[in-house]
């Protein structure tokens, strides 16, 4: 039931008329642990709201969302009214409602799911309890409840949840005292439809309090008992104290609700949702088996972003969702910048994560068709609800950096403080946050926003420069460039101001690093910027625009910086200009700048350098794609054979125990290929090789046999005895994906059916069934599923909820058949289905993929044959 797409003018209307004052939500989850149809994510549950709301007019009619299997009664203002009359789709009318205040009650039975959206219900295989979670972002709510589905009209809520014997519930309030199995909890602030939550079921806790300054709240971490032993709550707890001291202090203002839980959840879409006091995070943070500090730092930035949508976005939140951007941009720089400065954090560098990892997903988004402004134009739902890309978190993180360093970073946060204090439980919209940045800034940002935010595009900036006899720079000038929008992208090309650093790097004899002599900070507008302050003085080794990560923009290395960062990468002393750098050379080998053979050299000569493990997990990644997507398909096998020969080679010589090692682990597993190395793969499962220092843990060990199972090693035998070690949620969804992976045509004819010719499959199992079909080594076995692709996506898109139909359609794509039938095929199904916008766009964007990798494959011919 996916449910109606609400429009934004449907949206104003509505809450021009209505103010809504309160809900009162009871519901009954007393069967939610049952049997039979609710084993599989079915099934029904009780749900009766009352709303109170006021209507500025008299007589007028409008309409409450729901999304309910049945609807039993339906009483406005004392009248009962015919629910088989009123109620359609998701959306039930109110006739005639009355100015002043008036009382909705709607009584309906209301489905589980298993889709990760609205009342989500999982049950464990390691103890066959049920565990319940609610997911309302963007318009799920009303699937619950009955609602106002949308971010401007707030309200309070009060829940009663009726709840089997011995499970907990937890919402938005402190949790109260059960009574006879009834949960009843006090009203919450005023806060939006989308962030109200409830969790529930037998779940494990710990607790904590967050005290200061005579401030004093209550903190909790919930998860499933089955993972009870692997929880490291205070490493969690350590770092959401660490949030609330740097986030007080920064805001100024006192975080705004009674207690803070954070609640690992399974099957979760997301990496986490910014609930109320209720934090929903994906229990795959709970980390079952030894993973790099990367993933320890990519957890810590997702527990600091949701904490910081406390006040952005919780406390003061968009009025429509055209500012989704704003919410989620400014959650992601606090949370890095709070990363990189808090006393005690062990993540000083995260802003090098962040242009490793945050920017290079942003400058891959902003060059596909459906790029698009940082403040986009979203008419309804479906255009949200496939809005939550780069461009929304990254680029919008990226310009908000910009932001900060163009009006200055204590201007920043006093007019944030001002922000907050004004309009506190209130809705806002982009000027609101502006009109308080420029009054303490002084900065006009009117013209700053247009350029920035209101237009579509990346600029590429690069140094011009001239040196006299003995290298002396006799001018310095940065060319700013705004290449043409891509094919079927709205907007014109446009030239941006640029708050920029230029680094100036030399090779210091003693250590052998690259170490900066000086820098040079100033705004660059228009085509060409002068910079007087470098002339006369004598040209360093290196040469790098955008030092420190300050801009939004593609940076070019000059012709001898470049020639002398190919030999020297590994050796800046600093981690940022080597992230810069290597980003730099990835965005040139997508652009068919650097041929994939070139990219493989260069990394592989400065990888053994770097000691970022996020950036080496990233190069590992990218290189894989390369060379399986970019490379020229002649070339192909033996590239692939040179770099898994490399990530042996890098395996045995890692420090033993080491995050390095266990990266080197991985990425050989993941493209092993010849016999012998295949060999140590099932060597290494059984035992009977071993590698000093890597311990082969569970995780590890199903990263083996998925790829023993992609080449034909391993079959169903081997994939059961695996599950057999490993009987839990994590240990399905595994094997799921290796029995996808096998290299037959009955294997996938059987995950293509559970997938597309069914919807029985969970969110999570689906997703790995998904990842487990699509094997870049299988593209001839894979070839027919290209025609059934296009025949079945349309009715998958109409037929399943938001989240199950995006997973298809983004994950079964045939992006593995890099070919001009391919694209030939889409543009004739985009020509002729008449695809919905969301659905044509999500294609679209897979097309670009293809295209984007026959350019590069050329490129790569071409250097081989030049």
């Amino acid at each position: 039931m996916p449910g109606t797409n609400l429009t934004r003018e449907e949206a104003q209307q509505r809450a021009k008329l209505l103010t809504v004052d309160s809900y009162e939500i009871d519901l009954d989850l007393s069967g939610a642990q049952g049997g039979g149809e609710a084993e599989s994510g079915g099934g029904t549950f009780r749900s009766v709201t009352t709303v109170r709301f006021d209507s500025a007019k008299n007589g007028v009619e409008s309409f409450i969302d729901l999304v309910a299997p049945t609807v039993h009664e339906v009483i406005l203002n004392g009248d009962p009214l015919d629910p088989d009359e009123v109620f359609k789709d998701s959306r039930i009318a109110l006739p005639g409602i009355l100015e002043g205040p008036n009382v909705l009650r709607v009584v309906a039975d209301c489905a589980y799911t298993n889709t990760g959206e609205g009342l989500h219900r999982f049950v464990d295989p390691v103890d066959q309890q049920a565990y319940l979670y609610t997911q309302f972002e963007v318009p799920d709510a009303r699937r619950v409840f009955a609602s106002f589905e949308q971010p401007d009209l707030k309200a309070t809520f009060q829940f009663t949840v009726k709840a089997p014997t011995g499970w907990t519930v937890i919402s938005n309030s402190p949790t109260p005292e059960p009574k006879d199995d009834t949960w009843v909890f006090e009203p919450t602030p005023r806060i939006s439809t989308y962030i109200t939550a409830l969790i529930v079921g037998p779940y494990h806790s710990v607790h904590s309090v967050y005290e200061k300054n005579g401030q004093s709240v209550p903190l909790g971490i919930y998860c499933r008992p089955s993972l009870a032993e692997f929880l490291d709550s205070d490493a969690i707890f350590e770092v959401t104290r660490q949030g609330f001291d740097w986030f007080q202090e920064k805001f100024d203002y006192a975080y705004p609700f009674k207690k803070y839980d954070q609640l690992f959840v399974p099957e979760f879409n997301a990496g986490a949702m910014e609930n109320a006091g209720a934090v929903t995070i994906r229990d795959q943070y709970v980390f079952r088996s030894k993973v790099t500090d990367a993933a320890y730092e990519m957890r810590a930035e997702t527990i600091l972003h949701e904490l910081a949508h406390m006040w952005f976005g919780d406390l003061v939140t968009m009025e429509w969702w055209n500012d989704l951007w704003l919410n989620e941009s400014f959650a992601t720089y606090t949370s890095i910048a709070c990363q990189a400065d808090a006393p005690g954090s062990r993540w000083p560098h995260s802003w090098t994560t962040f242009a490793n990892s945050m920017k290079t997903w942003a400058y891959r988004q902003d060059q596909l068709p459906s790029t698009h402004p940082i403040m986009a134009e979203i008419r309804d739902l479906d255009d949200v609800l496939v809005n939550f890309d780069g461009i929304t978190y990254a680029k919008g993180a990226s310009v908000l950096k910009q932001l900060v360093a163009y009006v200055g970073r204590d201007e920043f946060f006093r007019g944030v403080q001002q922000y907050f204090k004004d309009h506190a439980y209130g809705n806002t919209r982009l000027s609101d946050l502006l009109g308080a940045l420029e009054e303490t800034s002084g900065r006009d940002l009117k013209t700053w926003s247009k350029q920035w935010l209101e237009t579509a595009g990346i600029n590429v900036l690069r140094p011009e420069i001239e040196t006299d006899e003995h290298g002396v720079i006799t001018s310095f000038a940065v060319r700013q460039e705004a290449p043409a929008l891509p094919s079927g992208a709205k907007g014109e090309p446009t030239l941006r101001p640029h708050r920029i650093a230029i680094g100036l790097y030399e090779l210091d004899e003693d250590s052998g690093r690259l170490v900066r002599d000086d820098r040079v900070e100033l705004d660059v507008d228009g085509e060409l910027t002068a910079v007087p302050q470098l002339a006369g003085k004598r040209r360093p080794a290196v040469i790098l625009l955008n030092d420190d990560d300050l801009s939004y923009a593609k940076v070019r290395l000059d012709e001898k910086s470049l020639a002398f960062v190919t030999e020297h990468l590994g050796d800046f002393e600093a981690s940022l200009p080597r992230a810069l750098c290597w980003a730099s050379a990835w965005d040139m080998t997508r652009d068919a700048e650097l041929a994939t053979r070139d990219y493989l050299s260069l990394v592989l000569s400065g990888i053994a350098k770097e000691s970022d493990i996020g950036v080496v997990q990233s190069l590992q990644r990218q290189v894989k794609l390369a060379v399986e997507l970019y490379a020229d398909p002649a070339a192909r096998e033996a590239l692939l054979t040179r770099w898994t020969d490399a990530t042996l080679a890098h395996l045995r010589a890692a420090a033993p125990g080491s995050d390095h090692q266990l990266a080197w682990a991985r990425a050989f597993a993941a493209t092993a290929r010849t016999p012998e190395q295949l060999d140590l793969l099932d060597a290494l499962l059984e035992g009977s090789q071993t590698v000093e220092g890597l311990a082969v843990d569970t995780e590890l060990r199903w990263a083996f046999v998925e790829r023993l199972a992609a080449v034909g090693r391993f079959d169903e035998t081997e994939i059961s005895g695996e599950y057999g070690r490993d009987k839990t949620a994590a240990g399905e969804r595994h094997a799921a994906t290796a029995r996808a992976a096998r290299p037959t045509e009955e294997a996938k004819a059987e995950a293509w059916a559970s997938v597309v010719e069914s919807d029985k499959l969970p969110n999570a199992v689906q997703e790995a069934v998904i990842a487990g079909f699509v094997q870049t080594d299988q593209r001839e076995l894979l070839a027919p599923y290209t025609d059934k692709y296009f025949a079945a996506i349309k009715n998958v898109w109409e037929s399943r909820s938001h989240e199950m139909a995006q997973q298809i359609v983004v994950g079964l794509y045939p992006s593995v058949q890099v070919s001009e039938e391919t694209l030939r095929k889409t543009d004739e199904w985009l020509a002729s289905a008449e695809p919905s916008p969301a659905l044509r766009r999500l294609v679209s964007e897979a097309r670009a993929g293809v295209e984007r990798a026959l350019r590069a494959q050329a490129a790569d011919a071409a250097a081989a044959s030049a």
